[in-house]
């Protein structure tokens, strides 16, 4: 029997193939291939992509089936006039969402014209059936066996599923999902793509009253619909890009083994001790008075991590949990095998974090950005190259320095060498490599006197 079945996946994982692997592959670009070595020992994830024929029409997500995660994300000033931006202005090409505005009984809405002082947001969704993995028992039992649990751990054996559940339940090719901002309005995100997610440039026609807002998914209340908080950020001042393993969040890990093991069986994840005392700090010292409300102007913070989307929910609570609120950008996962995570992690990580930068940029170039990574994987190459192609866009780039991690090498990814080649071209004060964060405290108020000089006190 189990012969029979193991026939009837991989058939279907050829149809799928088959029908719809280009476009799976097309619409997650950054999505890694899953090395040979790992599919043998890791389980697959076939039930992940459903069979969809070409001629169905795009559908509503349905409350009673599916489940919806709206990711949390930062909100930008439309451009000036004269404020050109060619990154930006491809991002609108490619968004061909045309959503129909619905307001509330006396309520009243605009169309904001660029350069008019609008805001303007990416809203990224990802659409699961519940209780679609079919494979989640195998997966789960398969883990358990990987990792040696115990067989009297319930709890652990538990955790392991309730995580696996986001990488074996079916995603939602070509849904539609109508959303509620800030109870002002509601637009209409485009169809999902063959990986399950929607992403959407969408323009608010209001005017927001507080610096952040909450938009809902209309039909979905929790825990079915995990809604979105935006951050609606001016065009000048401080910002932060930040990478999460091994830089705020402990994984101390490059084995698959081990990055399994505080992926599916810590409990709680636990930050790097000193960096959440540096970013509040950082978030105190950097957050400056607006010059076009009444309300502070604090630095945006943006997560990106080479983390597979899937973990979305895990790592916003630890985020949530230990630091200040800000988008955490994951990467597209199109692979069949749990070995996708492990993929993630290692594969083509710098391109991956320079695409995403380089949108960040398109959003807040007038920005002056921190950068802070560690020197596990390819942190201090995405970000020399960024600090390159935008000159004075990133301020200052602060690289930590990991030790102790099992089959890494430590005389490679920890020499002075290999920073003074990842930041070639930027002047020596722009990097700093540390081990202790509290002494980068001193280094970000030199960076706010420093800037508070430059502009002559205003």
């Amino acid at each position: 029997m189990d012969l029979v079945w193991d026939v009837v996946d991989q058939g279907r994982r050829a149809a799928v193939d088959l029908l719809h692997g280009q476009q799976i592959d097309h619409s997650s670009p950054f999505s890694p291939d899953v090395p040979e070595d790992l599919r043998n020992w890791l389980p697959d994830l076939f039930d992940r992509f459903p069979i969809t024929l070409p001629w169905e029409k795009p559908r509503p997500v349905d409350p009673a089936l599916h489940n919806v995660w709206i990711l949390d994300n930062t909100a930008f000033r439309t451009p000036a006039p004269g404020d050109h931006r060619p990154e930006l202005a491809e991002l609108r090409d490619i968004n061909v969402t045309k959503p129909k505005l619905t307001s509330e009984p006396g309520q009243t809405t605009q169309s904001v014209q660029p350069g008019s002082g609008g805001w303007e947001v990416e809203f990224v969704a990802a659409y699961f059936i519940k209780n679609s993995g079919k494979a989640l028992a195998h997966a789960t039992a398969s883990l358990i066996k990987q990792l040696n649990v115990d067989d009297h751990d319930e709890a652990t054996k538990k955790r392991i599923s309730t995580r696996l559940e986001a990488f074996v339940d079916s995603v939602l090719p070509n849904r539609t999902l109508r959303i509620s901002i800030d109870n002002k309005e509601e637009q209409t995100l485009s169809p999902s793509s063959y990986s399950g997610l929607s992403s959407d440039l969408l323009q608010l026609h209001f005017t927001p009253s507080a610096p952040q807002i909450q938009s809902n998914a209309l039909t979905l209340p929790p825990p079915f619909g995990l809604p979105s908080n935006t951050i609606l950020t001016e065009e000048q001042g401080w910002a932060i890009i930040s990478d999460i393993d091994d830089t705020i969040k402990i994984t101390q890990t490059t084995s698959p083994i081990g990055i399994l093991k505080s992926t599916f069986t810590v409990e709680t994840p636990q930050p790097v001790p000193g960096m959440p005392e540096l970013y509040a700090h950082i978030q105190r010292v950097l957050t400056l008075p607006s010059t076009t409300t009444s309300q502070p102007n604090p630095p945006p913070f943006f997560y990106l991590s080479a983390s597979p989307y899937n973990l979305y929910p895990f790592l916003r609570h630890f985020r949530t949990a230990h630091y200040p609120p800000g988008t955490i950008i994951l990467r597209d996962a199109s692979w069949q095998n749990l070995g996708g995570l492990i993929a993630s992690l290692q594969q083509n990580t710098q391109a991956y974090k320079a695409d995403r930068m380089r949108k960040i940029h398109s959003w807040l170039p007038h920005r002056k950005f921190i950068c802070v990574g560690d020197s596990t994987q390819s942190d201090p190459e995405a970000y020399g190259e960024l600090a390159r192609r935008y000159p004075g866009w990133i301020r200052a780039v602060f690289i930590r320095r990991v030790e102790g991690i099992a089959l890494m090498d430590e005389r490679v990814k920890n020499a002075e060498g290999r920073f003074e080649r990842a930041f070639e071209g930027l002047e020596r004060g722009v990097w700093h490599v540390f081990t202790d964060p509290g002494e980068l405290a001193e280094r970000v108020e030199r960076l706010a006197r420093d800037e508070h000089a430059r502009v002559g006190g205003v």
